[in-house]
C-alpha cells in the first residue's frame, strides 16, 4: 500500500530550504520510473481528534492561527501550513490503518515530516507528529504499538509524547551531538514508561554493520520481547552518507536491508503490520532510490541500487551498542 497526496509537493518553508517540495517529486519520479507508482492511495486530512489526541489544544490552535512567521529559527509557517500538516497526519494515518487492516505493510509518502513536534511544540521542519498521530489511533484498536525511528536525527517529539506510556514502544537510533540534541542513551523514559524508550546514539561515520549490530543485539530482541500489534516506521532518509546535513554512512543497500528485517519481523511478531512514514532526507538522488527500494521491497521485488559505498570502518557504532544493551539490559532480557 503507497499513500501519496500530490498537494504534499505543494508545502514551502521557505524558498531555498533543504526541506523542499523537491524532496517529494524525487521519490514520485523514481517510483513512476520504476511503474511502482500506480495505485496509490490518496489520504484525507487528519481529523481535528486525532491530532489534539497526541497535541495541546493551545498547541494545534496556534498551528491553526499563527499566520506567517517561524516557530524556530529553520521552521517557518504560514497561513497554509495547517492544511499541509493535517494531509500529512492523514496520510500516516491512513497507512497505519490501511497496514493494520490488510496486515500487510503500507508507506506513507508525506510531508513536513512529523518527529519533531512534541505534545506543545513544532520544529526541526515539523508541525504535528505524524507517527504519533496513526501509533493514537492503533491504540484505539491494539494494546501495543513500537515504533522505530530511522531518521538521522532523535525524534524529540515522538519520544516527549510516549515518554510516559507502556502501550507505545519508541525506538530511536540517530547520530549524536546533532539537532536537536536530545536521546542519550540513558534515557529510557519516565513513570509508568520507564524501560519503554530506547535511545542508540551514535558517532559520526556508522554505517551498515553498525546498524546491523544495534538491529540484532537490541532493537529485535527488544520489540520481540515487547510484542507489539503494529511498527510504525520514522523513516528518515538523511542516515544515508550521501546526506548534506548529517554524518552518518548508510549505504542505500544497508537501508534496505533495515527495512526488510523490520518487515520480517513485523510478520513475525505483528501479523505483518507495518507502515512506514518519510521523514527527512535531503540528497534527492539517494533519498529517491531507497524509498522507490522499499516500497519495492513490499510487492517482492528489487531495484538497481547506485548509492552503495561502505565508508563504514569497522562498526563504529560498537560502543554506542553496548552502552544501549548495558543501559536497556535492566528493563530486557538482551
Amino acid at each position: 500500500m503507497l499513500v501519496y497526496h500530490p498537494d504534499c509537493a505543494r508545502h514551502l518553508l521557505s524558498p531555498g530550504h533543504v526541506e523542499s517540495p523537491d524532496r517529494i517529486d524525487a521519490i514520485v519520479q523514481k517510483l513512476d520510473a520504476l511503474e511502482l507508482l500506480e495505485g496509490f492511495t490518496v489520504p484525507d486530512p487528519a481529523p481535528r481528534e486525532a491530532i489534539a489526541a497526541v497535541h495541546s489544544g493551545a498547541y494545534v490552535e496556534l498551528v491553526e492561527s499563527f499566520g506567517e512567521g517561524y516557530i524556530d529559527m529553520d521552521t517557518a509557517i504560514h497561513r497554509d501550513t495547517h492544511g499541509y500538516a493535517v494531509l500529512a497526519a492523514g496520510g500516516a494515518l491512513a497507512a497505519a490503518l490501511g497496514s493494520a487492516e490488510a496486515e500487510a505493510p503500507a508507506f506513507a509518502l508525506v510531508r513536513p515530516p512529523g518527529h519533531h513536534a512534541g505534545p506543545d511544540y513544532g520544529g526541526g521542519f515539523c508541525f504535528f507528529n505524524n507517527v504519533a498521530v496513526a501509533a493514537k489511533a492503533l491504540l484505539q484498536r491494539l494494546q501495543r504499538v513500537a515504533i522505530l525511528d530511522f531518521d538521522a536525527h532523535h525524534g524529540n517529539g515522538t519520544s516527549d509524547i510516549f515518554a510516559a506510556s507502556r502501550d507505545v514502544l519508541y525506538v530511536s537510533t540517530h547520530q549524536w551531538g546533532i539537532y536537536p540534541g536530545t536521546g542519550p542513551v540513558e534515557f529510557v523514559g519516565e513513570g509508568r514508561g520507564e524501560g519503554f524508550t530506547v535511545n542508540i546514539p551514535f558517532p559520526s561515520r556508522a554505517g551498515d554493520a553498525s546498524y546491523d549490530l544495534a538491529f540484532r543485539e537490541v532493537i529485535e530482541p527488544i520489540v520481540r520481547q515487547f510484542l507489539p500489534e503494529a511498527i510504525l516506521v520514522s523513516y528518515g532518509g538523511d542516515a544515508h552518507y550521501k546526506d548534506p546535513i548529517t554524518s552518518i554512512a548508510l549505504t542505500s543497500r544497508g537501508y534496505l536491508r533495515l527495512a526488510e528485517r523490520t518487515i520480517d519481523l513485523a510478520r513475525s511478531v505483528a501479523h505483518g503490520r507495518v507502515a512506514f512514514v518519510l521523514e527527512g532526507g535531503y540528497y534527492l538522488p539517494a533519498l529517491a532510490e531507497v524509498m522507490a527500494g522499499t516500497y519495492a521491497l513490499f510487492r517482492g521485488e528489487s531495484i538497481h541500487l547506485q548509492f552503495t559505498e561502505d565508508r563504514e570502518n569497522r562498526e563504529r557504532g560498537r560502543e554506542a551498542v553496548a552502552r544501549a544493551k548495558a543501559v536497556q539490559g535492566k528493563h530486557w532480557d538482551l
